[in-house]
């Protein structure tokens, strides 16, 4: 097992690996920017590094200046928590080449599946289910109109490289194609340094619905049930549950199954997530691979009393898996805290907090890394706390939701808790009959 664990990350996933090592027994070490220098996760670890000024790209996202933190403090392992750093191919390798213990995936698997349309050739081949569209890179406008003709509109073109919805276009028909190519590929170009585009049809009313998985050295990988993320915003994720409501026993097996022949075929080491979308006849297909833990991964610990980050920590080890397949026992709601203001288009709200008081009580779990008196920084994401409760049932669940919403107080800043509180009371939510569109009609 690892002495010490370097946590290549921030805010309240560093505080949550953070917890976690400490009742493994394994010393943590912190690394911070000088805008994060008041963060509990800097608090709370054994030792800390600062690694450079508040712009990402100056410390949380500079490899050399990690790789150095880990070297000074002796630590024989670093986990990067997600976002960052945390699927970067290059990143892994320079662990790797530093004798350094990456908790996560190695390079390889990381640029196989951080690649999208490599990735759904490779899931294509496991004999995954795939949404129709090009095999791999398009290579010119000319080509996208005749595989879009091909498959039909309407059709979604798709960055390689993207995430977080960067790079994405819906195009319903011949006439908006170019625009969108041209809108697209800038874009991506923008976001990413690539441009390269592949087109999928478009899935009318698609739940979004990702499955658990860990796979250990030895080729074993089992899945912990699934994660309904259909409650978006332009592309990012505000809530997530399990189980879905709109879940069989039966999709649930196939999915389950799915995911695991995905995770087995590419011999995959970690914990990750096999995301697919779910048409309205519960069809589903695979969308992309998460090669690290999820920001909504809480949920899944929830309900069936399992840490996950314990789990990645013992399988980077090379502590083999049991090999079981894990099922949902009770029902978890996760509500994203951010930093915005849902009355003004969820405009950043970065600040200090004057005043905070959080929700308690049985079935309640607040994870978050801030208190009364700190300052959000605007320099990272808005997210601040993810509020998670847990019932017997899904009516349970989402009472006693409202309830910690009501009791969470938050002053000096605005946040999304007013907007958390009125999703809980609409009444399609409440049914279940939710889609990746729900956003689109909904209004504060």
């Amino acid at each position: 097992m690892f002495k010490k664990i370097l946590i290549a990350n921030r805010g309240e996933i560093a505080l949550r690996i953070i917890r976690t090592c400490k009742e493994m027994g394994i010393k943590s070490v912190a690394v911070y920017s000088t805008a994060d220098a008041e963060s509990l996760h800097v608090k709370f670890a054994d030792e800390a590094v600062c690694i450079g000024p508040s712009q990402s790209m100056h410390s949380y996202l500079k490899p050399s200046n990690i790789i150095a933190a880990a070297e000074i403090t002796n630590a024989d392992a670093i986990h990067p928590g997600y976002g960052f750093l945390s699927e970067n191919s290059k990143f892994s390798k320079m662990c790797s080449e530093h004798d350094i213990k990456f908790i996560g995936a190695s390079s390889d698997m990381i640029s196989k599946m951080g690649d999208k349309a490599s990735a759904k050739s490779t899931m294509k081949k496991a004999g995954v289910p795939t949404i129709p569209g090009s095999d791999g890179i398009i290579k010119n406008l000319n080509s996208a109109k005749i595989i879009a003709k091909k498959i039909g509109y309407p059709v979604m073109l798709k960055a390689s490289s993207g995430g977080g919805g960067r790079g994405m276009r819906a195009v319903i028909d011949s006439f908006g194609l170019e625009k969108a190519w041209e809108s697209a590929k800038q874009e991506s170009k923008a976001a990413f340094g690539d441009d390269s585009m592949y087109m999928e049809k478009f899935i009318e009313e698609p739940r979004h619905i990702e499955i658990q998985i860990v796979g250990d050295r030895f080729g074993k990988a089992c899945h912990l049930s699934e994660r309904d993320c259909s409650i978006q915003r332009r592309h990012q994720k505000l809530t997530e549950e399990t189980p879905s409501p709109f879940m069989t026993e039966s999709l649930r097996e196939k999915m389950g199954k799915a995911a695991v022949k995905a995770a087995e075929f590419i011999k995959y080491e970690g914990a990750g997530t096999i995301e697919f979308l779910v048409d309205k006849s519960r069809n589903f297909y695979f969308m992309e691979m998460n090669t690290r833990i999820q920001v909504e991964h809480p949920v899944t610990e929830q309900v069936i009393d399992f840490d996950l980050i314990r789990e990645q920590i013992s399988v980077a080890a090379g502590i083999p898996i049991t090999g079981k397949n894990y099922y949902p026992k009770l029902h978890s709601i996760e509500c994203r805290i951010n930093a915005e203001d849902p009355f003004s288009d969820f405009r950043p709200s970065p600040g200090e907090i004057t005043n905070l008081h959080v929700p308690g009580g049985h079935g309640v779990r607040l994870d978050t890394h801030v208190y009364s008196g700190y300052t959000i920084p605007p320099f990272y994401d808005s997210m601040i706390a993810k509020l998670i409760t847990t019932a017997q049932s899904r009516e349970e669940a989402i009472n006693k939701m409202k309830r910690a919403l009501d009791e969470f107080v938050i002053e000096g800043i605005k946040t999304t808790i007013p907007f958390h509180r009125k999703l809980m009371d609409d009444p399609k939510y409440i049914s279940g009959e939710y889609t990746t569109k729900f956003m689109e009609s909904f209004k504060m």
